[in-house]
């Protein structure tokens, strides 16, 4: 660090002796920051307020608060039948909490054997985005645009927006991991 320094002081004073520009970055780039004010904050600021003079108002993006780091190890006492389907349970990973509502993720456990009478209803959920990852067994689905999907271990799809789907079967060991943004989403059942 002192030889950066050392060469610094050394061309200002070779520049002021010989008449010449000095060439290093630093001398450079203080210079040009004094000679030009910062033209972005000032055309926002007076777009921000010929706006504000009409009656419109520009929105705020609000701060979110910080995250904080979700640690969540495997405990089978962890899965609950407390979730948005009856035939499964849910391990919740913590995520919703640590991120205060900006994302989900759970482990799914589908309780087999599947009924197609009860699980094959089409839905979507209002979302951002919506993730899913076969940990184990297989699972079959329906989504439109793509039609009937047999996923196993290790595979993977997303779900776009309001895309509609529905599970149309799976093994009895299957377990599903399932990321959300938001935390808190509305799913809206639709009827044949």
């Amino acid at each position: 660090m002192a030889k950066k320094k050392t060469a610094k002081k050394t061309a200002k004073k070779s520049a002021r002796k010989s008449n010449k520009p000095a060439t290093t970055r630093t001398v450079a780039k203080s210079a040009a920051q004094k000679k030009s004010p910062p033209r972005k904050a000032a055309a926002r600021s007076t777009a921000r307020r010929k706006l504000k003079s009409k009656g419109i108002a520009m929105p705020v993006k609000l701060a979110r608060p910080k995250q904080r780091v979700a640690i969540s190890h495997h405990r089978e006492e962890d899965f609950r039948a407390d979730g948005l389907r009856a035939y499964a349970q849910y391990r919740d990973l913590g995520i919703a909490e640590a991120t205060h509502g900006l994302a989900r993720a759970h482990v799914i456990r589908l309780i087999g054997p599947c009924n197609p009478e009860e699980v094959s209803k089409l839905h979507y959920h209002d979302v951002e985005f919506q993730m899913v990852y076969v940990l184990k067994g297989w699972v079959k689905t329906y989504m439109d645009d793509v039609g009937e999907t047999t996923f196993q271990v290790g595979s993977s799809w997303t779900q776009p927006p309001k895309i509609r789907h529905l599970i149309m079967d799976y093994s009895d060991d299957v377990e599903l991991l399932e990321v959300i943004l938001p935390a808190d989403f509305e799913t809206k059942e639709l009827t044949a």
